[in-house]
Order: structure tokens, then sequence, then C-alpha cells
């Protein structure tokens, strides 16, 4: 790598379904910034970043996504406000080999989420998954003061499994927001098993999967009459977001 060019990336595995390194390649190039550089880093385990950034000595920072969101705070020397309070970090700035955690989840998806449900909705919602995206999820809603109900694939404390989500959860949870990697490109046939026949035009969909652009989650709502939307917005806003943090 030259002396000037500027490189990121993005780590987590497995990447084939990102669109990350498209978004930021096709900024690169609207904005001439033609030193820039944005790759992806296929880490299975974070035990492999530490030789990741010894052979790129010129990573400025990289995004993070599944499965390293929590993990990665082991690593880190400083986190950010909203990422202790989310409990999950998705962007690292590198400032003199110090690796620095924030969380732009959490404001990608807020931004998004304010311009999808109607202003005053104050029904209850429904998280699917508990892992690091589903935290940055429950940090906005609390901070929009919307109630929220994680689900979760196992039995948890304080959550409910997919087998508790009867007429009255989902009548009473109106926003339902899947935040699992189910449905996301190649496996575009699952989908999260809750009962999608107790659904109905006053229920909102927001699936974090962007590709493919309609889940099967979102297909099924949409028959049944929900309002639905995908994550690539909150992909945007928050690449956004990370792209400010990089250049402070």
């Amino acid at each position: 790598m030259s002396k000037s060019e500027r490189l990121f990336g993005l780590i987590g595995f497995p990447l084939g379904h990102s669109f990350s390194r498209q978004f930021f390649t096709e900024k690169f190039e609207r904005e001439g910034l033609e030193n820039c550089r944005y790759e992806l880093f296929p880490l299975p385990t974070l035990d492999g970043l530490p030789r990741l950034l010894d052979k790129n000595p010129g990573l400025e920072g990289f995004n993070v996504t599944i499965p390293h969101k929590i993990n990665i705070f082991v690593l880190l020397a400083e986190i950010d406000e909203v990422s202790r309070a989310a409990g999950a970090v998705n962007t690292v700035l590198i400032r003199d080999r110090c690796l620095r955690g924030y969380n732009t989840d959490a404001w990608g998806f807020r931004q998004s989420l304010e311009g999808f449900i109607p202003r005053g909705f104050s029904s209850r919602a429904l998280v699917l998954g508990n892992g690091g995206s589903s935290r940055a999820v429950q940090f906005v809603l609390r901070q929009m003061g919307l109630e929220c109900t994680v689900v979760s694939r196992t039995p948890v404390e304080g959550m409910k499994t997919y087998a508790d989500l009867d007429k009255q959860v989902m009548e009473t949870h109106r926003l339902i927001i899947q935040t699992t990697p189910l449905g996301m490109s190649p496996q575009t046939e699952s989908c999260a098993p809750i009962p999608y026949h107790f659904l109905n035009g006053n229920h909102y969909l927001y699936d974090l999967v962007y590709n493919p652009a309609e889940t099967l989650f979102l297909e099924r709502g949409r028959t049944r009459g929900c309002a639905v939307k995908n994550g690539l917005e909150m992909l945007y806003l928050q690449a956004e977001k990370s792209w400010e943090i990089w250049n402070s």
C-alpha cells in the first residue's frame, strides 16, 4: 500500500452478503477519493485480528459485523458511551495502534426507524434475536420510549422464545424488528418462526437484513398487509457515520 493510500474495511464472517465494500467503493469514486480503499476481511474468530492488523499497518478503521460485535469489546482500548450502553460495537477507529470502539448501528437504525413508523407511535416492539445488532436496536427503542420484548431461540431469563408468541403477544406488539441473519443471502428460504397468521395491516415489520431486498420475513408480512422495510437505509446511514468517525 502506498504511503498516501488510506485503507478501511469490514471484519466478520461470513461476508459474502455484505454491501459495505460496494457502498464505500462507490462513495470514494463519487467523491474523488482516489487514495481510499475499503476491503473485506473475513474473520471466523477474533483470534485473527492481531495478525490482520500486523499485515495491514495502514488500516485506519474498520466496521464490525456478525459474529464479533460483542466479543470485540475485550480488544478495545476505548469504548464510546453509545457502545457501552448498547453493549455492542460495529465501528473501530485505529489511532497509534490503539483501537477505539463506536456504535453507529444505533444512530443509523434510529434515523431509519423514525422515517418508517408514524409520529407518536406507542405500541410495544418485538425484537427477534439477542445478538449485537439486537442490542443496538434495544438501546434505540429505550431512547425513543418504546417498550420492547426480546425473542430468543433458546430460553433466556427476561426474554421470550418463539413458542411464547401467541395471539395476545402479536396483537400488543405492532412493531416487529428482525435482527438475526435469518433470510440473508444465500439462505433466502429461511425466516423467523413467528405466527404470521396473527399479522395484519396494523403491524410494522423491519428487517435489518438487506440482501435480498425483500426477505421471506418481509414478504410474509407484506402479504398480510403489514408495512415493511429492510435494513439497506440503516446500512448506508451507519456507514456515513463510520466515515465521520474515521475522519474525526
